[in-house]
Order: C-alpha cells, then structure tokens, then sequence
C-alpha cells in the first residue's frame, strides 16, 4: 500500500518534536521506511528535520539523506556538523556518498572526507568525485563482487564472501584477470554446481557489456534500457573494472531526462522546481515566452499586409485562429514523434525517407480534414464556395508544410548536437503560425486575385 502523510500524523511529529519525546519519536519514525520519512521531512520546518535526523539511527538517516530533495537535504546538511555528515556518508555506497559530497561548499567537502571513518571507502568517494556528473564513472559505485579467471571455484567462493559484506545487493559476479582487465561474467548457478577444483576460465561467460567511465549518462540509460540490465559494470580506458552502475541509478537518470524534455516541450529553458523563487521561474520561461511574443508581433505584421483583403472578402479573417491552430498543432504532433523515436533511437531510413512518409500521412489527414471543413462551413455557416475552396486548400497546404517543419527541425537539431526536444515547443509552434498566415492568405490572393 502507497503512504500518504495524514495532517493527523504531522500534528502528532511536530508534538512530540515540541515535548522532546525522542524515545517515542524514534519508535514511531522506525516502522516507516526512509522514502516515506524523506516526504514527511519535506512537510516539515528544517529546524523538526534536524531535529529527527540526530535522534534516528544513522543507518536510517544515511538511507533518507538520499531519498530527499536537493533544497530539503541542503538544508538538513547545513544544520549538521562535518562529522555527522561523515558518519552518515560511512552508511551509504560510494556513488550516494559521492553525491551528496559533491553538493557541499568546498570548504566543508574537505572536512567531511577527513572526518570519513573507513580509509577505503574515502578513497573510493574521492575517487569517484574526479569524474563529470553526467557520465558513467560519475554515477558508478565502487561496490562490486570480482574474481580472478586463475582462481578455482573454491578459492572464488571464500573471496566472494568477504567482498560481499560491503555490497549491499550482489547484482553480478565480475571476472578480471591478473591485470584487473574485465573478461566477462560469473553465473552464480554454474558456480553453484561445478566442482570446486574448477578453474573459473574454464566456467565464466565471456560475453558482457560494459560502459566506459567516459560514456554518458543518456547512453548508459539506453545500454540498459536496452539489454533490461539491473546493473552494467564500468570500466577505464585500459578496460579495467572501476565500478559498476545499477538500475536505480539509471531511473533517476531517466527521469531527469523526461523532465528535462518535457520542460523543453513546454518553453522552459532551465531545470526548475515549482517551488523554485520567482526569479528563477521567471528566467526559466521567459525567453521563449519573448520568442512567441516576437511570433505574435511577426503574425501581426503578416495580417497587416492583407488588410484590404479582409475588408472586402471579411469572412477570411474568421478562419485565420482555425488555420494557425491546425499549423501549431500538426507541427507539435509530427516532431513529438520525431523526437520520441530519437530518444528511443527507433528512427530508422534517410532523412528524405522519412520526410516523403510524412508527406504521405499529411496529405491524407489534410484531405480528411478539409473535407469536413468545406461541408462544414458551406452547409452550416453558409460560406461561399470560393471562400470555402480556398480555405481548404490553405488547410491542406499547411498541414503539409507543418508536418515538414515539424519532422525536420528535430532531425536537423539532432544532427548538428542539439537536444530535438526544443522542437516541440514554442518554436515549433510559433514558426508554424506564422507560416500558416502566410500560406492561407497567399492562396487566397492568388484565387481572388487581389
């Protein structure tokens, strides 16, 4: 069952917060599990949040420090010492630790590491904060369990034991040879039934994938998307094991993605939260809010040319919202789908091919469509027939021409290493309104001639 935070239940932390009742504050947090504490912090004033993070477990508190929100844990951090972040960074995997290492000044960074119990496991954290955020040693973890192909499976057995008290979930057993070069994978059911006089070369799965730690974040998703993997191990440019990337990792990775793509879809051209200040919202979505004004100024001045037109033929003015819409809307339609068989990497053919198909689709949704609109606004708005052939030409042509726009700013995006998600915004949008204006009414000066 999904938790909910009830008002009864906060009413009741925040009590015993104020009572000082640690023991039963304690008790009632310890059957909740960390993802739901992290939602209750997000409820709370950062002063309560403190509070209930130094009377908990450290265990329990490493394990909520990562499920937070970055402006909530920034805030817990800032109100903790260098060494109680390090006891709770001694708790998490190395790529966590990393993590939330990197967040803090780095004045603090240095303190924390210093304060860091396990000698190895700093190391391991330092290790990992070389690398770039978004690649794959910058999400890797240093947690693994490896063997030797010269070891025999016995020897493998012993070995395994003592790395996995360090691992919390054993996700694949990686073979290396004297050099600590990956040569493949373990299965975990031939080892449980060869002999134990076996060498391990004689057992081990040859094939693997592997990332390399300068990869990117976006291609270790794809890679495991791919191939369903629940972890990928990473290796240097020598090909030896440095770390492996699981599953949970890459979720969030996916995530990101979504929302950044969604937020570019909707005009918004910088990572924002909705509790974000108004100042960063505000420099998030007006750029393109002054793309699309500009548009508008362009559609104005458009208009403007045809004024004696829509004087003597008034009723072409009434379908000016309708033909932009369709243009705005086939637009957005065709490069939603480009961009999506992008991310996906499902876009296969020529770039002609690909624009001769949407031709194709364009034409006949643009005869569909007219069809109805030329019954439509004969039958029931009495339009007269040449007002009527005009419009539905104009409407074939744009959505032919939308469909273009909107199928080949992606492509050219992508191919000079822009993110095509910008073309399913406000760019597309307003690019083609304008071009729907144009098309519309210069179909219509050319019938009637004025």
């Amino acid at each position: 069952m999904q938790f909910k935070i009830s008002k009864e239940l906060l009413v009741q932390i925040e009590q015993l917060i104020h009572a000082k009742n640690d023991s039963q504050l304690e008790i009632l947090l310890n059957d909740l599990h960390h993802a739901d504490i992290a939602e209750i912090f997000d409820e709370l004033e950062s002063e309560e949040a403190i509070y209930i993070f130094k009377i908990l477990d450290s265990e329990k508190t490493a394990e909520i420090l990562t499920e937070l929100e970055e402006d909530v844990r920034e805030k817990i951090l800032r109100g903790l010492s260098a060494k109680e972040i390090a006891e709770e960074l001694d708790e998490l995997d190395t790529d966590d630790a990393a993590d939330i290492i990197a967040e803090l000044p780095q004045s603090k960074k240095e303190e924390v590491i210093s304060e860091l119990e396990d000698v190895e496991h700093a190391k391991d954290i330092v290790d990992l904060l070389r690398y770039d955020e978004d690649s794959a040693g910058g999400l890797m973890g240093k947690e693994l369990v490896k063997v030797n192909e010269n070891w025999n499976v016995l020897t493998c057995v012993k070995e395994m034991r003592i790395q996995a008290e360090n691992v919390t979930r054993v996700h694949s057993i990686y073979v290396v040879d004297d050099e600590n070069r990956l040569k493949g994978r373990l299965s975990l059911k031939d080892l449980l039934t060869t002999s134990t006089k076996t060498p391990i070369s004689e057992v081990y799965i040859k094939k693997v994938d592997s990332v390399r730690v300068s990869d990117t974040n976006v291609e270790v998703a794809r890679i495991m998307q791919k191939y369903d993997l629940e972890a990928i191990p990473v290796v240097d440019e020598m090909g030896r094991l440095v770390g492996r990337i699981t599953i949970d990792d890459i979720v969030d990775v996916i995530k990101d993605e979504a929302d950044k793509d969604y937020q570019l879809a909707a005009g918004i051209s910088q990572d924002v939260e909705a509790d974000d200040s108004i100042l960063e919202l505000t420099k998030a979505r007006l750029p393109w809010l002054v793309l699309a004004l500009l548009g508008g100024f362009i559609s104005v001045e458009m208009l403007g040319l045809f004024e004696g037109a829509m004087k003597e033929h008034y009723k072409l003015f009434f379908f000016t919202p309708l033909i932009a819409a369709m243009a705005g809307n086939v637009g957005v339609q065709s490069s939603a789908i480009i961009v999506q068989g992008l991310a996906n990497h499902s876009i296969s053919g020529s770039i002609v091919s690909r624009l001769l198909k949407e031709i194709s689709l364009s034409l006949l949704n643009g005869i569909i469509l007219a069809s109805i609109l030329f019954l439509g606004s004969h039958f029931l708005l009495g339009v007269e027939t040449n007002i009527g052939v005009i419009v539905t030409i104009a409407l074939v042509s744009v959505i032919i021409i939308a469909s273009l726009i909107g199928t080949s700013i992606p492509l050219l995006l992508n191919k000079f290493g822009i993110d095509p998600a910008l073309a399913t915004g406000p760019f597309i949008t307003t690019s083609n309104d304008i071009c729907g204006i144009l098309i519309y009414f210069s179909i219509a000066k050319l019938i009637l001639g004025f």
